[in-house]
């Protein structure tokens, strides 16, 4: 469940009224985190567990809240109050669902780093009380999936918390989210190069994405204001699009991005094979030597820098990614020609502008 966009902080234009401040409403969703866990520290079941609160807290530091702001964005596109009202603890349990759809995501794609930093699993390896290599790695794939899976529980927990009112409103969009990023997971796996692969990609990133990441704490946020229908379809109007366009700049990152910037390896996306549009893209557009060196190369665990710029440079010879950097364009005007085609509160309009440029034009 791809995410290098290390911090959303547009700031705000000129025009922007002063009560829309992403910057506060971080600081909000990261103190309710930290007291959340640091409960469950204080107060555990077991001595084990403090341990992996505190792998939980590192690994939380430095997210781009990205979830708790477009669910701000709905808040205020429904009506909501410009303080936030319960977005600051929804938000916080959309993050700990977060941290266990990456902490999964990094053990099945076998990444070492995440956010610069190494990922849960090879965290938790380097913890085991052993010499054997194997051993270890299997100890840290197996803790680090008992620890995702507690993270999910205490997403359900920290909704809890929010209040039997919030949390009755918000539910039902958090199933339908629930079950979209497990489907989208499921089509992301790798498969072959057949003639439905590239619907296969686009059906992924819609739901792994567009849903997971935009249009439904959107929606989420509009539920919380208690939102009318006019409301909810902006959610999908400016959303789904959007959502596409963020997954799509994230797959050109993941195969032309430097290292230093995404904080991720550039050889990650193209040694797992993942069956992104741009690989499909430059699959279909290419000649038959071309595919040959695609079979051979993408997907391939032990390929080094030399056969990734042989990848690079089908992509660049198909076009493929220009193509999609013109998809990115497509898709964030029809995201910003939503807000025009409904009226609501100035403060949503300006917040939602600013992420669609920010989650667009972005360079991790």
């Amino acid at each position: 469940m791809p995410a290098r966009l290390a911090h959303v902080s547009p700031a705000p234009s000129p025009r922007a009224p002063a009560e829309v401040d992403f910057t506060s409403l971080r600081r909000r969703v990261d103190a309710a985190l930290e007291e959340f866990l640091e409960a469950q520290a204080r107060h555990p079941v077991d001595a084990c567990l403090p341990p992996l609160v505190d792998v939980v807290r590192e690994f939380v530091e430095g997210g781009k809240r990205l979830r708790p702001l477009f669910c701000y964005c709905g808040w205020l596109a429904g009506g909501g109050e410009p303080g936030g009202g319960p977005v600051a603890k929804v938000g916080a349990a959309l993050e700990l669902f977060h941290t266990f759809a990456l902490i999964h995501d990094d053990v099945m794609d076998r990444s070492a780093t995440r956010r610069g930093r190494p990922t849960v699993h090879r965290v938790l390896a380097d913890r085991y009380h052993g010499k054997d290599r194997e051993a270890a790695a299997r100890f840290g794939v197996n803790a680090a999936i008992l620890l995702g899976d507690l993270c999910q529980a205490w997403s359900d927990e920290l909704l809890c918390a929010a209040g039997e009112r919030w949390r009755r409103r918000a539910e039902p969009v958090l199933h339908a989210m629930r079950t979209q990023v497990m489907v989208g997971q499921y089509l992301d796996l790798a498969g072959e190069w057949t003639e439905d692969a590239l619907d296969r990609s686009w059906r992924a990133l819609r739901h792994k994405t567009a849903g997971y990441t935009v249009e439904r704490p959107l929606q989420v946020g509009a539920m919380l204001a208690d939102a009318g229908p006019e409301v909810l379809r902006l959610c999908t109007a400016y959303g789904r699009p959007l959502g596409e366009a963020f997954q799509l700049r994230d797959d050109l990152l993941g195969v032309f991005g430097s290292p230093e910037v995404t904080g991720k390896p550039a050889l990650d996306d193209l040694r797992e094979g993942k069956p992104t549009v741009l690989m499909n893209l430059a699959w279909r557009r290419a000649g038959s030597r071309q595919r040959a060196l695609i079979r051979e190369l993408h997907g391939d665990p032990a390929l080094d820098e030399a056969g990734a710029e042989r990848l690079r440079d089908v992509i660049r010879r198909t076009g493929a990614d220009t193509a999609v950097a013109e998809l990115i364009e497509l898709k964030a005007g029809q995201a910003l020609a939503a807000l025009d085609d409904v009226t609501v509160p100035a403060p949503a309009r300006t917040a939602c502008a600013d992420l669609a440029r920010a989650a667009t034009r972005r360079t991790r």
